[in-house]
């Protein structure tokens, strides 16, 4: 894998989850998006539901949600978060795929990382129920698209 790192890469270096004790409890929204960019012929077997493992809508849809409410197992700094709604969208183009989703809780820390983790997982999964068609499949423009906390 090449030449190692530096030497202060090798230090001993704490991490810890952020302190949000003290913070109040408020409304917390955030949406996130990416784009799936398919084969033409892909694209079309998907619109008319005929690919090998079956109905990758429903799939994505559900693997995001799923993975939303895994985030803090998936990432070693994030608080568990008592999730109150997560959605998770998949509108066709001509190009692709655009994946949508939109998580909420009342906490008092945001809910961006399992926005973000519930739209790659859905990706992933479109990617995965698509891949047996051939062709160059892409993941592009994983994104935060919105926050808000009142």
């Amino acid at each position: 894998m090449g030449d190692a790192p530096p030497e202060r890469f090798h230090a001993q270096e704490s991490l810890s989850m952020v302190a949000v004790g003290e913070k109040p409890v408020q409304l917390r929204r955030a949406r996130a998006g990416v784009f799936v960019r398919l084969p033409s012929s892909t694209r079309r077997a998907l619109e008319e539901g005929k690919l090998p493992k079956g109905n990758a809508w429903v799939a994505a849809k559900v693997a995001g949600i799923l993975a939303a409410k895994k985030t803090a197992e998936l990432l070693p700094l994030c608080h568990p978060l008592p999730l109150e709604h997560v959605v998770v969208d998949c509108h066709l183009h001509p190009e692709g795929v655009e994946v949508e989703s939109r998580v909420e809780t009342s906490a008092k820390t945001g809910v961006e990382m399992e926005a973000l983790v519930a739209a790659a997982v859905a990706a992933l999964t479109l990617y995965d129920m698509c891949k047996g068609l051939g062709g160059e499949i892409v993941i592009e423009g994983l994104r935060l698209l919105e926050k808000e906390k009142r």
